[in-house]
């Protein structure tokens, strides 16, 4: 059966997204309050999804986003270039003592019993400043996009990166692109802008201009204000309650054609139960599961958006693209960082049913 997506022939780009850039600090397993070192990864939700289709997939990608001129800047910009993304910045010169800044994440990697632990600095980011005009979108979609990514935690930084998220939408379609929104609602970031009631009308704005949805059930349910099962009476791996929300999502928003999430249960830090379900054009897909030794959890939803949009782009099946997107979540989860490690030889083999133990 058809996606219902009408992607382009021909483009400068196979992929672009606009979101924040922000460095994540990793002291391993060693909790921050005894760490005495760091990792450093780049990331950001909608940066992650464009480097893991360019650097694993090989497609041309691109990222939109706010940069700042100082030495982490740099180090965020070598990160996006190693990774093959052709960046558009909107620049901001640091001050030497407050900022703007880039974001960062503190984000252990816990182990066994003890969970990972995540807290933010996002004071004076300079991602959060952004605001529509600060974008060529006639330019950049001109030379053609086929796919346009963002999602909800840049549309919750501030008023006005709402506004631009829904400026870049509005642009991408107008241009022919296929449009997709990762809802990842964050409840602490919409309560510094109006609470839940904002956040649902803002993110309305944003998914009437959008094709693909990810998100899980309680996604859906907070992002887009409908009402929904118990999301916590049920298996983390039953899809039940998700599959459940699929006539009430296009009873809203009729023009998406297209509903994603993974499935995850966690026995401990290091083991996980790991699935995924799509709802496309009116058939629901679901991945095998596979039980994971998880070296790092961060980056794995945005693991299976890539290797998921990957397959919707490319031409494969509804049902080979849940099992890439399924496959490359996977295996993100077994390097450290937030990006991917793996290649799209690895992706295809453990989407056969390669290398992972999977119960069918």
């Amino acid at each position: 059966m058809s996606n219902g997506l009408n992607i382009r022939k021909d483009a400068a780009l196979d992929f672009m997204s606009i979101g924040a850039m922000v460095t994540r600090l990793d002291p391993g397993i060693i909790p921050f309050r005894k760490a005495n070192h760091c990792a450093i990864h780049v990331s950001g939700g909608e940066f992650n999804v464009a480097a893991n289709l360019s650097d694993c997939f090989r497609l041309n990608t691109g990222v939109a986003t706010a940069m700042v001129d100082y030495p982490i800047g740099d180090l965020v910009n070598e990160r996006v270039r190693a990774m093959g993304v052709k960046p558009f910045y909107k620049m901001f010169k640091h001050d030497g003592v407050s900022g703007p800044n880039i974001a960062t994440v503190y984000s252990d990697q816990g182990h066994g019993v003890r969970p990972p632990v995540v807290f933010y600095n996002r004071a004076n980011e300079a991602a959060g400043m952004l605001k529509p005009g600060d974008f060529d979108w006639k330019t950049i979609f001109g030379a053609g996009v086929k796919w346009f990514h963002s999602g909800g935690i840049f549309a919750a930084l501030s008023p006005t990166t709402a506004d631009v998220a829904i400026e870049a939408m509005k642009a991408a379609k107008e241009s022919g692109a296929v449009t997709s929104f990762d809802l990842n609602y964050r409840e602490k970031l919409w309560n510094v802008h109006g609470g839940h009631a904002k956040a649902v009308a803002v993110i309305d704005q944003i998914v009437k201009h959008v094709d693909v949805l990810v998100g899980n059930e309680e996604d859906l349910q907070k992002g887009l204000g409908i009402e929904g099962q118990d999301v916590h009476a049920k298996s983390k791996l039953d899809p039940s309650a998700f599959i459940g929300m699929m006539d009430a999502v296009r009873a809203k928003h009729p023009q998406v054609k297209v509903v994603a999430t993974t499935l995850r249960e966690v026995h401990s830090t290091n083991r996980h139960s790991w699935s995924a379900v799509a709802y496309i054009n009116g058939e629901t897909h679901q991945a095998p599961t596979a039980e994971l030794d998880v070296v790092d959890r961060v980056g794995g939803g945005d693991g299976f958006a890539a290797g998921f949009f990957f397959g919707l782009l490319t031409g494969e099946s509804n049902e080979e693209a849940v099992k890439l997107g399924w496959a490359h979540g996977a295996l993100i989860t077994t390097f450290p960082g937030d990006t991917t490690m793996a290649t799209v030889e690895q992706v295809r083999s453990l989407a056969k049913g390669g290398s992972a133990r999977i119960q069918r």
